[in-house]
């Protein structure tokens, strides 16, 4: 309990000058004072949610090894990866010491805060030294009564009584010291502090064994930790033009590749080197609080020594008390200092290998960029020469083949010959390697396919809509929003000459364009006529005056419209049998008008659906309009 005095030696002395409870150090100290026990003196550095906090975000900073060891292709790139690797083991493992030397601080204070529970302690103990002397009293006059009944027979009587009463009384003690010593046990392990510390130092060694190898686990460094640690990494050489000349052997595409590849490793070292800088400022703004604590001891300690020249011998034995604390709590807060000294030190180093390593990238990255350029300047150049030539193939052939089949043939060997030479040109120019190139001629290939996709299946839906039910050139089919007569049909796509759909049915003098995959999309959708069909329903929809009677004014819609259609009622009905003849369905209706009655919002509306006959669509829907007009108004 050699710590527990100490600090209740401190708390007393008032050796934290400027905090609330100091103490002149010309005072002379008073131990058991009611205002040390009130509060406790607070001499770690930081405070345990602070330590995990600095813990996690150097083991966070640790594991960005993996990031560089990822990036490091080059054997410069290995250097400097080694150089850092031992910086970094060096920094972390400095930082758990750090971690432990402010845990055992933490320990230590809360050992000497313990208040009241000190209090009860000191009484058990004064108590517990009490019985133990009364117990060894009562020990030694029962050895010296057995001494006395075995030498002499003289009061043999007396003493045989007395032995059983100093027994009796030796056991009632030893109860009362158990007792003393089951409560001086709960006291002591009933702190939340002390038990805070502890937990502290359980989860400083979890953090630790998260990364093993990294000098987590290592005791305290030697002081020539910095020095070596410095020397160690600035052996590492800076990257040289290892990767200068390989560019020049590579393609387009592992030019484009490995520059790529640079400017992620650029990318990756800068946001290594922010997060350097952010751990290094962490460790900064730490240090100041250790050497404020170290000034405001070595004052205190002058304060003490000129105190000491003018003291009596009892005060002198007080100093020394004060003088042993202040040297511990010197030595345990120099323990804190110096390794967030040599931290800084260590990253500063590691981010001068890290701007080493930036700048042999960025060069690298350059390179790879001149080389791109160069290459592809070739390729360009000699793409525009093959232009130039196959356009002048070109016009020769206009200018002196004038038979069309003949001319029709070396256009075509032209485009073929053209195509293969810029096909060469570019997959020699992505590659230098044979087995390089059948993989990207494999690659070309694949993206040629994609990249006519929809050229195969259009071919394709061409044999669809030549099959059953398919279409054939005077078909008039409905394509979308678009209804139009098929004038050709091709393998790829199909012309329409669009129809009128508004008044009289004709062409508006416009042709559309479909490609013949339309057939696969299931958005628009493809409508034909069934041969020697010529019928169609058209429906509308109307709003309803209120009426008393509605299904009256259902009956006298339907004999308008009836009467309306009743001039082509037999042509519609000759196309219904044909529909139903041509596709071998019973379900077919009879192509009668039809009247549906239904609320909406509040009124009453009628949906009209009636067959029309396509030659006569415009004639047939203005005679309906008009007899349903006449209707309504007659119903008013």
């Amino acid at each position: 309990m050699r710590r527990r005095s100490i600090f209740a030696l401190i708390t007393t002395a008032g050796l934290f000058g400027g905090g609330a409870h100091a103490v002149d150090p010309g005072v002379p100290a008073t131990a058991g004072a009611p205002a040390a026990a009130a509060t406790a003196p607070r001499v770690a550095v930081l405070t345990g949610e602070q330590v995990v906090q600095i813990l996690d975000q150097t083991v966070d900073w640790y594991r960005t090894l993996g990031t560089q060891q990822q990036n490091a292709t080059q054997p410069s790139d290995l250097l400097i990866l080694f150089a850092n690797r031992q910086t970094a083991d060096k920094v972390v493992g400095l930082a758990f010491e750090i971690a432990r030397a402010n845990a055992e601080l933490l320990s230590s204070e809360a050992s000497s805060g313990q208040g009241a529970a000190d209090a009860a302690a000191q009484s058990l103990t004064r108590q517990q030294n009490q019985l133990d002397a009364q117990r060894q009293s009562i020990q030694q006059e029962i050895d010296a009564s057995r001494k006395k009944l075995a030498s002499s027979g003289k009061d043999k009587q007396d003493i045989e009584a007395k032995l059983p009463e100093l027994q009796g009384e030796l056991s009632m003690v030893n109860a009362r010291k158990n007792l003393l010593d089951t409560m001086t046990e709960f006291v002591n392990t009933s702190d939340p502090k002390a038990a805070g510390a502890s937990a502290l130092k359980a989860q400083i060694d979890a953090i630790a064994a998260t990364i093993p190898n990294s000098g987590a686990n290592a005791a305290a460094a030697p002081s020539g930790t910095g020095s070596s640690s410095g020397a160690s990494s600035g052996a590492a050489p800076p990257a040289g033009n290892d990767g200068r000349a390989a560019p020049a052997r590579y393609g387009i595409w592992d030019l484009a590749t490995e520059a790529l590849r640079q400017r992620n490793k650029i990318e990756a070292i800068d946001l290594i080197n922010q997060r350097t800088a952010a751990l290094a400022e962490t460790f900064e703004k730490t240090g100041a609080r250790p050497l404020t604590q170290l000034k405001t001891y070595a004052a205190h300690s002058e304060a003490l020594a000129a105190q000491a020249d003018n003291a009596g011998s009892g005060t002198l034995k007080d100093l020394r008390g004060e003088f042993d604390t202040l040297a511990w709590l010197f030595k345990q807060t120099s323990e804190i200092l110096i390794p967030l000294t040599k931290e800084q030190v260590l990253l500063r180093q590691y981010q001068h290998n890290l701007g080493n390593w930036r700048e042999s990238a960025a060069r690298q990255y350059h390179d790879a960029l001149t080389a791109l350029g160069v290459r592809s300047g070739i390729v360009a150049g000699i793409l525009v020469i093959v232009f130039v030539l196959a356009e002048v193939w070109r016009r020769a052939v206009l200018r002196y083949a004038h038979e069309p089949r003949r001319r029709y043939q070396l256009l075509l060997v032209r485009t073929i010959v053209l195509w293969t030479i810029v096909c060469a040109v570019v997959g020699l120019s992505f590659v230098t390697e044979i087995s390089t190139f059948a993989t990207f001629a494999g690659l070309l290939t694949a993206g040629l396919a994609v990249a006519m996709q929809s050229v195969l299946v259009s071919v394709v839906g061409y044999f669809f809509l030549i099959g059953k039910y398919g279409i054939r050139v005077g078909d008039r089919i409905q394509i979308g929003a678009v209804v139009g007569e098929v004038i050709d049909l091709g393998l790829v796509r199909m012309h329409l000459m669009e129809l009128n759909q508004q008044g009289p049915l004709g062409p508006t003098g416009r042709v559309v364009a479909f490609a013949n995959l339309i057939v696969f999309q299931a958005s628009g959708g493809l409508f034909k006529q069934i041969p020697g069909v010529n019928l169609s329903w058209h429906e509308t929809t109307l709003t309803l005056p209120a009426v008393k009677d509605y299904a009256a004014l259902k009956d006298r819609l339907l004999a308008a419209i009836s009467a309306v259609l009743s001039n082509y009622s037999e042509e519609i009905a000759r196309q219904t049998k044909e529909i139903e003849r041509s596709t071998a369905s019973s379900s077919v209706s009879d192509a009668t008008p039809q009247v549906q009655m239904h609320l909406a919002n509040g009124q009453m509306q009628a949906l009209v659906r009636y067959p029309v006959h396509l030659q006569h669509a415009a004639e047939i829907d203005e005679r309906v309009a008009q007899a349903v007009l006449k209707v309504i108004a007659e119903s008013d």
